[in-house]
């Protein structure tokens, strides 16, 4: 099976698009992935087709070469877009070699350790409160905060993940200024912050009850010293973990090592080689990778070193149906997988654009043993809802 054409499709994702690669090989069969351009991405979409011309002509079974020849073309900058944009390719390749063989991509990984995958509903309140024109219905206080924690576990889900936010004034704003919401290059954390976050916290317990497990989501918006004084501030509560992002291990294995809770971080790293000082200072309890930058073949590779660690693995996945199923793949076949992330919150035409929804009951996904990912954009349906 020789490559043919390597394209790129995109739709309207609401408050972004939604971007895919499109391969169709000699033979007709098409392979497809899932990639993004949000949070400071913009550029991969120039990445994929300009090194498109390197796939064309290769076997889509070839997938370690075709890795190995395009991180070759970047070794220069084999880092950010360009190594996302690879990943990108590398994962319309599987989808590609798996129709080939007519099994579904995990079989390519190792095949299955399980059959179902814990799911957790992520950005739990975020989007009701920041994007309610699209995630209705909007939560404008702490009682919706209850009500929409009293959803969650009504509708079987055993675990959620949110963010901070500040209920103080005249709406609910979130609290992140490590991306610049609000303006605040000193990251400082006071107490008007953690006063805020535990109410938040509290709401959402009374809400979803004892049972549920409770995420944290704390991003790039402290400095080691913040995050300590927010880590030891929540003490008391029954957290899953508190996630975190940092450019240093060092600072890291710091906050960990003085942490009452469990420490998740990595999604933002890029290449196995980014994800070793972290290993080695044992700077987290989970490592979250993100398959669809990194691309799940080399995913695999981040999982297998860090199962050589004692390390648990989870997906960064708060992207569209065919990124989840992507993400799903993989944990179905990585034997030290924690739990995983997803959107349930859904755009009202999300259903429309791609072939099939992810199956989750009871707080798990399900896979089925359809060739490739199991799902792929409905192109259609993408020319009625175009990229803005």
């Amino acid at each position: 099976m020789i490559v043919r054409t390597v394209e790129t499709r995109h739709g309207d994702a609401g408050w972004r698009n939604y971007h895919f690669v499109k391969i169709t090989t000699e033979d007709g069969v098409v392979g497809w992935s899932e990639y993004d351009e949000h949070q400071g991405a913009i550029g991969v979409t120039a990445v994929v087709e300009r090194l498109a011309g390197m796939v064309i002509g290769e076997r889509v079974h070839d997938v370690e070469r075709t890795y190995a020849r395009l991180h070759a073309r970047a070794r220069q900058s084999m880092s950010g877009v360009m190594a996302m944009g690879i990943g990108a390719i590398e994962n319309a390749l599987l989808d590609a070699k798996a129709k080939t063989l007519g099994v579904p991509c995990h079989d390519l990984l190792g095949g299955k350790v399980r059959d179902a995958i814990r799911v957790y509903w992520s950005h739990c309140g975020t989007w009701r409160i920041s994007r309610p024109d699209f995630y209705p219905p909007a939560v404008t206080d702490l009682g919706g905060i209850r009500a929409l924690g009293e959803e969650v576990r009504e509708r079987g889900f055993t675990a959620l993940k949110t963010n901070v936010f500040d209920y103080s004034g005249e709406r609910v704003r979130g609290w992140s200024p490590g991306f610049g919401y609000p303006y605040a290059p000193d990251q400082n954390v006071d107490r008007h912050v953690l006063k805020q976050l535990r109410a938040h916290l509290d709401a959402f317990r009374d809400g979803a009850g004892p049972d549920m497990d409770i995420l944290l989501d704390l991003n790039y918006n402290a400095k080691p010293e913040g995050y300590l004084r927010i880590l030891r501030s929540i003490a008391d509560f029954d957290l899953f973990w508190a996630e975190i992002d940092t450019p240093h291990a060092e600072a890291l294995a710091d906050v960990r090592r003085a942490s009452p809770h469990t420490i998740s971080s990595c999604e933002s790293l890029i290449t196995l080689y980014s994800f070793l000082p972290y290993f080695r200072l044992r700077a987290m309890d989970v490592a979250i990778i993100d398959a669809v930058w990194n691309g799940v073949w080399q995913s695999m590779k981040i999982a297998a070193a860090a199962e050589a660690h004692q390390v648990n693995i989870a997906p960064h996945n708060y992207y569209g149906h065919l990124a989840t199923m992507m993400a799903a793949h993989m944990c179905a076949a990585t034997p030290n997988f924690r739990i995983m992330e997803t959107d349930i919150d859904r755009l009202p035409w999300d259903a429309e654009l791609f072939t099939a929804e992810p199956d989750i009951r009871h707080g798990h996904l399900f896979l089925t043993d359809a060739p490739g990912w199991g799902t792929e954009p409905n192109e259609e349906a993408l020319a009625k809802y175009p990229p803005k």
